[in-house]
């Protein structure tokens, strides 16, 4: 029978150096949280128990984390990761074994923490390490002369000697529940900074003779914490170069891994271009033959292949079908459908519409609230007036119709199949099918006038 798993993410520490009002775990990185990040990490490994131990912030993190799987408990005065862990411990199996991770460090790979696990039981003790070039500020790892580790001491407690020690502790370990619940029992804080320290539990666990395994990450960023607005857009810079490799390692042209943000999840088929400065939020699914000119935005976005969105076009919430082109400087709202063959040119705003396949709108329009049919041209400055200032109505316009330049279509309007309505028209009423309609004042020429000058 496996070993039921308990993970812990500590999560109650201020983050004073980040200088914000936002306890430090709830800041994002790829638009997901850092405890977010690092609670889809511990999902993964299917524990029997999670528990998230908060503290600065008060209920802050429990009313922005979602999660009916999670246990909360409460760290209300910060005395080290010894004493934050004690608070989890009415909140994990005692038969199990207990994972530490922490709410700040959001890019340890599931792979890593899965060979760690395998390197613990019932009866022994696994921690993280990673060897660094430059280990200031980290807790060393100190071993005897047969190789053993033998104890973990902190960079302001260690001598000259420990101090040249390049192999670290990263704070993620796995122990015996049981065992680990009266070691923290025995903690002291008597040290440089009165707190209680989780690493001391690595001492005595081997002075009861437990063994004390190490496991490593393959990556040092696994491992890396945020304690500051810089580390975490170094972070960020980090998740994003390795979105972009696996982007590119499906096939998928990324023109400048640098400069590439993914803020959810993108999927890519074949052939696919993406352009530099391109932000990608939520779920976005791109076809195959697409190309993303730069600068632009998708979010909740599904496009279908070979569709050319051009640079700095926003879209949200909304469906692209396939040999569409788009932009540049467009933006497509919420609620909106293109059907095949679509252009949507500059300065073209579209919201909650549907547009048929074949249909154009190219220059300096704004489509709302309407229904428009296939093979529909629609001509510069076209506006679907949708709004009274309560209500908003819906413009339908049919197949094969032509919208002359400079129309306002006033809702709730319809405009028959391959009607034609003249350029500078305001039209209140349905248009009949194949009919011409226009709306315009008589055009007159005053004879004689003059513009008025200024007065000496």
């Amino acid at each position: 029978m496996p070993i039921p798993l308990n993970i812990v993410i500590l999560a109650a520490g201020k983050g004073t150096r980040m200088h914000s009002d936002l306890p430090k775990v709830l800041h994002c990185l790829a638009g997901r949280t850092l405890l977010d990040h690092v609670l889809a990490t511990a999902r993964a490994l299917k524990p029997a128990k999670l528990c998230v131990v908060y503290g600065c912030g008060g209920d802050a993190l429990p009313k922005a984390i979602q999660g009916d799987d999670i246990a909360w408990a409460l760290q209300a005065r910060q005395l080290g990761t010894g004493h934050a862990l004690q608070q989890a411990l009415p909140h994990v199996d005692p038969k199990g074994v207990t994972l530490v991770l922490y709410g700040d460090v959001p890019l340890t790979r599931q792979d890593t923490l899965q060979r760690l696990l395998a390197q613990a039981g019932s009866d022994s003790m696994a921690v993280l390490t990673v060897t660094l070039s430059d280990p200031t500020g980290y807790g060393r790892i100190v071993r005897d002369t047969d190789g053993r580790v033998t104890r973990i001491v902190e960079q302001k407690d260690a001598s000259d000697a420990e101090k040249k020690i390049n192999e670290v502790n990263t704070g993620i370990i796995v122990a015996p529940t049981e065992k680990l619940a009266r070691w923290l029992a025995q903690l002291s804080n008597d040290n440089a900074q009165g707190e209680y320290y989780l690493t001391d539990t690595l001492a005595m666990a081997v002075a009861e003779g437990v063994p004390v395994a190490t496991s490593h990450p393959h990556h040092e960023w696994e491992v890396l914490g945020v304690n500051s607005k810089l580390q975490l857009a170094e972070l960020e810079r980090v998740y994003q170069r390795n979105y972009a490799e696996k982007l590119a390692g499906l096939g998928a042209t990324i023109m400048d891994p640098a400069r590439l943000d993914v803020r959810g999840e993108l999927v890519c088929g074949r052939d696919v271009i993406i352009d530099v400065n391109c932000v990608f939020e939520g779920k976005v699914a791109l076809g195959d033959h697409i190309r993303i000119g730069a600068n632009c935005v998708l979010k909740n976005v599904n496009v279908a292949q070979g569709t050319q969105i051009q640079p700095f076009s926003h879209i949200e919430e909304a469906r692209i079908g396939a040999n569409c082109r788009i932009g540049p400087f467009a933006r497509i709202r919420p609620g909106t459908a293109l059907a095949s063959d679509t252009h949507i040119g500059n300065f073209v705003e579209i919201k909650n519409s549907q547009i048929g396949s074949g249909s154009k709108v190219n220059h300096l329009s704004y489509v709302g609230d309407a229904t428009v049919g296939s093979k529909v041209n629609i001509g510069a400055g076209t506006i679907t007036c949708n709004y009274d200032g309560v209500n908003k109505y819906r413009t339908v316009i049919e197949d094969d119709v032509f919208i002359g330049s400079d129309t306002q279509l006033v809702a709730p309007v319809t405009v028959g199949r391959g009607a034609t309505i003249g350029a500078g028209s305001t039209i209140t009423r349905d248009a009949p099918a194949g009919e011409l309609t226009i709306s315009r004042v008589k055009q007159l020429t005053i004879t004689g006038w003059r513009r008025p000058t200024k007065k000496k």
